[in-house]
């Protein structure tokens, strides 16, 4: 009988299989990436990258045609949350620049209207890098990844945006000085923390394919949970107006959440990878 290195210690003991470290999962990709190449070489894959990049485009520049019907009403539902602050007044400084504005929230909009498009244009591009009973989790991922979205962009709306927005206030507030907001860099913001964490929210979604397939797995997640929660921080940073660390955990808390719920989902449903 062969005993395979590795597996048998002194007495016969069995030793517990090493953790899968992350030179064991870049071979897996790679091998599926060799894999894909042998039907596609470098130039169709650039191609390949160009055609679902124009689809997903023109089905934001669709959505966007669709949505400009109703760009009054947005513009109303976007502006809301300073409205209903009271403690504000929004102010425009050319003329030419309510064209801008109406073009943000309309944009916002045909964003949230496409994303299934978009995301199954995304699922299009890396499936040659699939095996083929790998490509079943299109439509799971697809439906869950728009639904996340959906609820990011929810949360962003009634409680990430407002809750940086009277926080702001409140300092203007407490430093004496009227609140005359610049209608440009107000609708910045609506859009930076709409679609920030319409796309942090996907972070269950992406781990759960990837789980599915073998890619990662929950003991991996657990031993990089703190480079995850420094990038947490770095991403809210970048999308935050102020460096204080209430506005900051508005963004950073639920990327971490999600990252804890995400190891709970690769717990559940990951596995090993194998071939077709």
């Amino acid at each position: 009988m062969t005993i395979p290195i590795g597996t048998m210690g002194l007495g016969g003991a069995a030793h517990p299989r090493p953790a899968r470290s992350w030179r064991r999962y870049a071979l897996e990709w790679a091998a599926a990436v060799a894999l894909a190449s042998q039907e596609m070489s470098f130039l169709e894959h650039l191609d390949e990258l160009r055609r679902r990049l124009i689809w997903s485009l023109a089905s934001v520049v669709v959505a966007f045609g669709a949505c400009w019907v109703f760009s009054a009403e947005l513009y109303e539902i976007a502006s809301a949350p300073i409205r209903a602050t009271g403690a504000a007044t929004l102010s425009i400084t050319h003329v030419q620049d309510i064209v801008g504005l109406y073009i943000k929230v309309t944009l916002v909009a045909a964003i949230f209207v496409s994303a299934p498009f978009v995301l199954t244009q995304a699922w299009l591009f890396i499936s040659p890098g699939l095996y083929s009973h790998e490509r079943r989790y299109a439509i799971p991922f697809v439906l869950s990844a728009y639904l996340l979205f959906l609820v990011g962009g929810v949360f962003g709306y009634f409680v990430a945006f407002p809750a940086a927005l009277r926080f702001m206030l409140q300092w203007i507030a407490d430093s004496q000085l009227a609140a005359i907001i610049d209608v440009g860099g107000y609708f910045d913001l609506f859009f930076a923390i709409m679609v920030a964490l319409g796309i942090t929210f996907q972070i269950p979604a992406v781990m759960f394919v990837l789980a599915r397939i073998g890619l990662i797995d929950a003991p991996l997640l657990l031993r990089n949970s703190k480079l995850a929660v420094l990038g947490s921080v770095i991403v809210a940073a970048i999308i935050t107006p102020t460096p204080d660390p209430w506005n900051m955990l508005i963004i950073a808390g639920p990327m971490i959440v999600l990252y804890g719920v995400g190891i709970v989902v690769a717990w559940i449903f990951g596995r090993r990878r194998r071939e077709a």
